[in-house]
């Protein structure tokens, strides 16, 4: 019977997912990803699987044109740069996302970074924890301008969810413009060509200097050497990151110990309500893409 790879980490032998597919009759080999694999250990992973669940695994040209089974390839969240598709379509596997599937826990928790930065909330907690007492002095979210870079779902969420805490949302602005007039700035858009190192030492030097970068995207849309240097030489005020270019966020990275840099381990997608309906309509979606009949394909057989 076909064999269907499960790395995404929240997904386990004998759950709701595992049930779902070995009922259809496939074979399920949960190999779950905790830290960066090896070209090597993804092949070997790949050995054998006609479909996979996956979670940000390099599926780079050399890994795919090595996983000679592979026929389906689906993303249990959005972003899909971590996949090859121009290689995955010329080895004629099909490569799916889940669009808007995290969408609300993403803008629920941008939401949270803002309060994260406006209050101080990490540095204060951190204090306390050290033995102090800091009490500074933060800001009310009301009457600030919130620049939100995208227009996918997760931006359409953030949207209503800051004009309910009295944030003025433009829209339509050019990128210049956006970042000169916001108090935070907040990115929600795919890391393509394009948008590498979107936000880099240019745009942070048109940003206000009380201003606030919130980023729960992709880290490569952030040029992190700028922005450590934005935050240490006060162009601008600080920022909340969900996600860096390289993670975890390794020993010698230039944003650890820049105060006003707060940086967490890409968990803005991560509750159990997402968690769940990621891991079914992956499952639902992986099926229909190796009956020939994805819903979301991002990339296919030519």
């Amino acid at each position: 019977m076909p064999t269907i790879l499960i790395t995404t980490d929240y997904l386990n032998p004998g759950d709701e997912v595992d049930a779902y597919l070995t009922g259809l009759g496939f074979i399920t080999r949960h190999d779950a990803m905790r830290g960066m694999r090896t070209a090597e250990q993804l092949v070997t992973a790949l050995d054998g699987v006609t479909g996979a669940l996956v979670a940000n695994e390099p599926l780079t040209a050399e890994v795919l044109g090595q996983a000679s089974q592979l026929r389906a390839v689906v993303r249990t969240g959005v972003g899909y740069d971590s996949v090859d598709v121009a290689a995955a379509s010329r080895h004629g596997i099909s490569v799916s996302n889940l669009p808007g599937i995290n969408a609300n826990a993403v803008a629920e928790y941008t939401i949270g970074l803002l309060l994260v930065q406006a209050r101080d909330l990490a540095g204060t907690a951190a204090g306390v924890a050290a033995g102090r007492w800091p009490r500074r002095d933060g800001f009310e979210l009301r009457g600030k301008t919130l620049g939100i870079i995208g227009r996918g779902a997760v931006a359409q969420r953030v949207r209503p969810l800051a004009e309910a805490f009295g944030l003025n949302v433009p829209e339509g602005l050019p990128l210049e413009e956006l970042l000169r007039v916001s108090d935070f700035v907040s990115i929600h858009t795919a890391l393509t060509d394009r948008t590498w190192h979107l936000i880099d030492a240019e745009a942070l030097a048109t940003m206000k200097p009380t201003a606030h970068l919130i980023n729960t995207a992709r880290g490569g849309i952030v040029d992190e050497n700028a922005l450590a240097d934005a935050v240490l030489t006060g162009r601008i005020a600080g920022a909340a990151l969900d996600v860096t270019e390289t993670e975890p966020l390794p020993s010698g990275s230039v944003l650890r110990g820049v105060d006003g840099i707060t940086v967490f381990s890409h968990m803005a997608g991560q509750t159990a309500e997402a968690r769940r309906a990621a891991g079914i309509e992956g499952a639902h979606e992986l099926v229909a893409a190796l009956a020939g009949h994805p819903a979301h394909a991002v990339g296919g057989p030519p």
